[in-house]
């Protein structure tokens, strides 16, 4: 993960073009660190809460004077919130509650956070890349229950999503590449979900583009009509819709996601080849699935044989699928390891890589001119008219 401590710089945005196609020295060096694909990569699976830098988690706990023994130093704090090996998705959630406190209810925090990812990104070589989160997790205003042992402060929801919106529209303008967000609802918390789509409605054109369903997958969302409702109401207002389904659940996640909620992309979505019948449908559909090689495993979604990993049959069939991280401060590594992961152990070749990515662009949730011109800087960039 990244060692620098990036200062917050003002700015205006957000971008409506890819400047990153030309010439500029800058994403050019930071594309060479890419050792594995070093061409333009397109991410659409990745959570804010999950990308926060440690040296930016340790400043603000400082700041806020926490005693917790992982907050001495950067060592400390990585022994505590990596997971080291793997375990269950469970567990790998549990980790957020342990650096959350030192960000959350902190409208300099979430700012920073936002506008470091944006930097982190276009080192990884990342041209286009849709990050989510959930507003309520980070305020300490209008949130009941109050998460992470805040104490009741001013800062809303809404006021969470505004500061993101500056972050990522700071880090557009100083690091040349597009960024949009994606707002979670969370299977645990239904009450929640009604202003999740509000708020995707409110703002979404300015930076937000779609709705997502995010935690236990033993949750179903017809039993919590909070979550259905709130799809409902993202398909009667044209918001665009992703939901986690068939990560460590069954493909009948899956199949509810699809059915019931009208989900237009499935985060991970491993488990749907368990049903032969569903995962012939959801190729008839071209449905596309977002997946994350490294973090299936540290979460126990998969094997630990990356051999036999799903996306390998995926990628047999030609589905719509692409490569992605999910969150490398609980994962301890950036996208690269999940590219070299697919190189080293599911014979990805670069055409497949250069694919992966078209299938990314083309089912990113931007307004159609925008994805054309994403589509292609790509095809450019790979040298290519179409794949």
């Amino acid at each position: 993960m990244p060692e620098q401590d990036a200062e917050t710089a003002t700015g205006q945005g957000p971008s409506n073009d890819f400047r990153v196609h030309s010439r500029n020295c800058s994403v050019t060096r930071m594309e060479t660190s890419f050792t594995v694909f070093n061409k333009p990569k397109v991410e659409l699976h990745i959570h804010l809460d999950a990308t926060i830098r440690p040296e930016t988690i340790l400043h603000f706990a400082r700041k806020k004077k926490l005693q917790s023994p992982w907050f001495e130093n950067h060592e400390t704090l990585l022994n505590k919130v990596v997971c080291a090996k793997q375990g269950s998705l469970t567990e790998f959630l549990s980790k957020f509650h342990y650096y959350m406190p030192a960000v959350v209810g902190d409208p300099e925090a979430i700012r920073r956070i936002a506008y470091e990812f944006v930097e982190t990104k276009a080192k990884e070589g990342v041209v286009y890349v849709e990050v989510r989160y959930n507003p309520h997790l980070f305020a300490n205003c209008n949130v009941d229950p109050l998460q992470f042992g805040q104490k009741e402060g001013d800062l809303t929801p809404e006021k969470v999503v505004e500061l993101v919106n500056q972050g990522l529209k700071e880090g557009e303008k100083d690091f040349n590449i597009k960024v949009r967000s994606i707002l979670c609802c969370l299977r645990h918390m239904p009450e929640w979900s009604p202003e999740v789509v509000e708020l995707c409605k409110k703002y979404q054109n300015d930076t937000v583009v779609a709705i997502d369903l995010a935690g236990d997958e033993g949750l179903k969302s017809e039993v919590f009509p909070g979550h259905l409702q709130a799809y409902q109401e993202a398909v009667r207002s044209g918001i665009h819709r992703t939901v986690h389904a068939g990560e460590a659940g069954p493909a009948s996640v899956v199949k509810e996601a699809v059915e019931l909620l009208k989900a237009e992309r499935i985060g991970h979505g491993y488990h749907t080849i368990d049903d032969p019948v569903l995962y012939k449908r959801m190729l008839q559909m071209d449905m596309h699935f977002e997946m994350c090689p490294w973090s299936s495993f540290v979460t126990g979604s998969c094997g630990s044989d990356f051999t036999k990993h799903p996306l390998i049959q995926f990628k047999k069939d030609g589905a719509n699928c692409s490569l992605n991280n999910d969150g490398p401060l609980p994962l301890n590594t950036g996208l690269e390891n999940d590219y070299n992961i697919a190189k080293t152990y599911m014979g990805f070749s670069e055409e497949d890589f250069m694919r992966m990515n078209i299938n990314a662009a083309r089912s990113c949730f931007l307004p159609e001119d925008e994805k054309k011109q994403l589509l292609g800087v790509l095809y450019e960039a790979y040298g290519m008219i179409d794949l």
